[in-house]
């Protein structure tokens, strides 16, 4: 092996100090190893960021990680096919071998388990989240008795049937179905067939009391929006007595909520989406709620109900991702800050408005002034409450704080 500088990476050689932790790789023969260009504690590192890589290093290998001056850094999953060819798993001094990416796993399932406490509550919560768990490329939800897996590496891939296998015997969960974007499975050059799943089309689960059916060929991503549970418990205790308008409802969560947990006396739920309106009448149907439900684009009917001059005790906003790219801020931006005045315009005042956006590239300082313009602009007032995010099943690590996309504003309009 030949470096840029006299020292080469460390072997694979084992010490009874951390005997247990150490790759078991014939003495004497290289661990497959990456060498960076500049330091990043980042959990993604990109091609531009690496000087160099170990002879014979395969697709998918765990490897070591060492600085521009060849010491130890930690441990990664490496792709040379990849946008992202480096994910880190593990930053520090001891070399972890492939039984720490079961810790992981683990230590996920704990921390949903012990910690939050989530079995109590909810059939349904995030299992793995990505960078916020050191498993960068993997996403799992809990679903009833399905695991829903989205794949983003062909590392984690390579391991799938392993972590899947580890989280079955703990959760009890029967079924699996695995998600891998096309474009991501021809970066990456993972070799999924997409082979038919043996999990039932539909599932039925609870989320806090409320009963909820997700059909997996017709729901988006991993088929039910995980990250706003604690949101919409906290929405239903808001809103008893109250008339309720859910925009941009999908399956009915929100509009769920506010009926059987919080009472409200009436609700409205809107969606452009007709399969999402059907499945929010089946749900409404699930537990013996009576939902009014308007299959229409969100800013006609917003626009529409403004000429009407009708209002609403409570209105909540949770519309798609509107900032699909960087090309794409500024148009975002304007519809972001049209939706939310049509919103606000049909809050009675003294009533409440929560407005959410799950753009991962709207930073939440211009999210809230957007929001701010468009009360102001109206000739209203916010006085804002507070702000939330995503469930705690939806950790963010330090090291990559861009992965906390979701942001809801909790506010009275005046």
């Amino acid at each position: 092996m030949e470096k840029d500088s006299d020292q080469q990476p460390e072997k694979c050689m084992q010490s009874k100090e951390h005997e247990s932790n150490l790759d078991s790789e014939p003495t004497g023969r290289p661990c497959p190893w990456v060498q960076l260009k500049y330091y990043s504690y980042h959990s993604c590192i990109y091609k531009g960021m690496i000087k160099k890589t170990s002879p014979g290093i395969q697709p998918g290998d765990f490897v070591n990680v060492y600085t521009p001056d060849d010491k130890f850094f930690g441990k990664g999953l490496f792709n040379p096919h990849a946008r992202v060819p480096l994910r880190m798993i593990y930053h520090g001094q001891s070399q972890h071998n492939e039984d720490y990416l079961d810790f992981l796993i683990d230590r996920a399932l704990d921390f949903r388990i012990k910690a939050l406490k989530l079995p109590k509550f909810t059939e349904a919560f995030r299992v793995v989240n990505s960078d916020g768990d050191s498993l960068s490329g993997l996403i799992i939800d809990r679903l009833g008795n399905t695991l829903v897996a989205e794949v983003h590496s062909l590392g984690i891939w390579q391991r799938l049937d392993r972590f899947l296998h580890r989280l079955h015997k703990t959760l009890g969960t029967k079924f699996e179905i695995v998600n891998i974007d096309p474009k991501i499975k021809n970066l990456e050059h993972i070799p999924y067939s997409n082979n038919p799943s043996n999990a039932p089309k539909t599932i039925k689960f609870t989320e806090y009391g409320v009963k909820f059916e997700v059909n997996f060929e017709t729901a988006h991503k991993t088929g039910f929006f995980c990250d706003q549970r604690e949101n919409r418990y906290r929405f239903a205790e808001l809103v008893s007595g109250l008339k309720v308008l859910d925009l941009c409802c999908y399956t009915g969560g929100f509009s769920l909520a506010a009926k059987v947990l919080g009472n409200a006396a009436e609700v409205t739920g809107v969606d452009l989406d007709e399969k999402a309106i059907d499945q929010a009448k089946r749900n409404a149907n699930l537990n013996n709620v009576r939902i009014q439900w308007v299959h229409v684009d969100a800013f006609s009917y917003a626009r529409q109900m403004q000429q009407n001059k009708v209002l609403w005790d409570a209105v909540v906003l949770d519309p798609p991702k509107l900032i699909l790219s960087r090309k794409e801020y500024n148009k975002g931006q304007r519809k972001y800050e049209d939706l939310n005045g049509l919103a606000i315009s049909l809050v009675k005042p003294g009533g409440w408005f929560v407005t959410c956006s799950c753009s991962g590239l709207l930073p939440l300082a211009d999210f809230e002034q957007i929001v701010i313009r468009s009360a102001h602009k109206l000739q209203r007032r916010l006085q804002i409450i507070d702000i939330t995010g995503a469930a705690p099943d939806h950790p963010v690590m330090s090291n990559c704080l861009e992965s906390r996309y979701l942001k809801v504003l909790w506010t009275r309009v005046f």
